[in-house]
């Protein structure tokens, strides 16, 4: 079964409207590029190669993350944290680096 990338961070984020659908996209566009930078791959990689099951899962955390902090508010499951944002970058980073092209 294909599951779409909005479908999968509606899923993640327990939506279950259109609403923000817009908004969704953007987000992941936005860390479907933040994980080309990060594994040094060419801008705009993703568009036209399919993303490991590990990088998928980090572009939905790191779009979500974005999705419930866009008040600039940590947010969501970590809101009780104040490293919310730090905890989201390293586990985020962990699963990119996986998949990374490491260049010297």
């Amino acid at each position: 079964m294909d599951v779409s990338m909005l479908d999968r961070i509606k899923l993640n984020l327990i939506i279950d409207h259109s609403v923000d659908d817009v908004l969704l996209e953007r987000l992941l566009a936005a860390a479907a590029d933040y994980a080309e930078g990060y594994q040094h791959i060419e801008s705009g990689y993703y568009k036209e190669h399919p993303m490991s099951e590990t990088t998928k899962q980090a572009v939905i955390m790191l779009a979500s993350h974005w999705y419930e902090s866009r008040d600039g508010s940590t947010g969501g499951f970590f809101a009780d944290s104040t490293q919310a944002a730090q905890q989201t970058r390293t586990a985020v980073n962990d699963l990119l680096r996986l998949d990374r092209e490491w260049k010297v």
